[in-house]
């Protein structure tokens, strides 16, 4: 089965691609043929049912792990990663985490990234795309807005912001386009409006139930 496609003029070059990915764990394919492309200054939400590969096409693309099939193109600013368990020194504070990696990145001055992140974001690298799985999952309302007061920053420097969620209404309300995945085959590739038209919604129906309508009539 194909994806669904929406044909719109992109506002800017891509900034990483994925084509035809592949993943197998045993006899279990996770992921079967996804490809998409996110755009410098754009972002995606990842949405699907649990068990989808979403988290497993983040780690791929991040190159945490390794594709049975497929390539990916990544930008020369490097990708940024952030999975749902973060990795830090919790007898470190925060500035000597920071301090730390900017470090390990080999910055020329660790100290002057250290007091910007600091300002805005544990980011250190200055990456052309930004990975994010679940971000907000365990965040309350206030950290979650000022979360996506962060991630708004980093569009409006260019980077391109790729994030899944179980939270339908938070990637209609922050990505510019939507990408759906169920049983590790990429469904769906379009915007927020797009994707209740695809489910048969109404203009401001509820989203999440569109996408189950979307879902239950391609066998998902």
């Amino acid at each position: 089965m194909r994806a669904v496609s929406a044909e719109a003029s992109p506002p800017h070059a891509p900034a990483l691609r994925a084509e035809g990915i592949v993943k197998r764990f045993g006899e279990r394919e996770a992921l079967r043929g996804v490809s998409f492309e996110a755009r410098s200054g754009e972002v995606l939400a990842v949405i699907g049912p649990n068990g989808a590969g979403k988290t497993t096409l983040l780690e791929i693309v991040a190159g945490a792990q390794e594709a049975d099939g497929g390539t990916v193109t990544r930008p020369p600013g490097g990708v940024g990663w952030v999975p749902q368990r973060l990795s830090v020194y919790t007898r470190l504070t925060v500035e000597e985490n920071l301090r730390l990696f900017a470090r390990l990145e080999k910055l020329e001055r660790p100290q002057e990234a250290v007091a910007r992140m600091l300002d805005i974001t544990g980011l250190l690298s200055n990456p052309d795309v930004v990975l994010l799985d679940e971000p907000s999952a365990a965040l309350d309302p206030r950290q979650r807005a000022r979360f996506w007061v962060v991630a708004e920053r980093l569009v409006q420097d260019g980077a391109a912001v790729l994030f899944t969620t179980h939270d339908v209404a938070e990637a209609e309300r922050h990505a510019d386009r939507v990408l759906v995945i169920a049983d590790g085959e990429m469904l769906f590739d379009g915007t927020a409006q797009e994707l209740r038209a695809a489910g048969h919604g109404e203009p401001g129906e509820d989203l999440e139930m569109a996408v189950v309508r979307f879902l239950k009539e391609r066998g998902h």
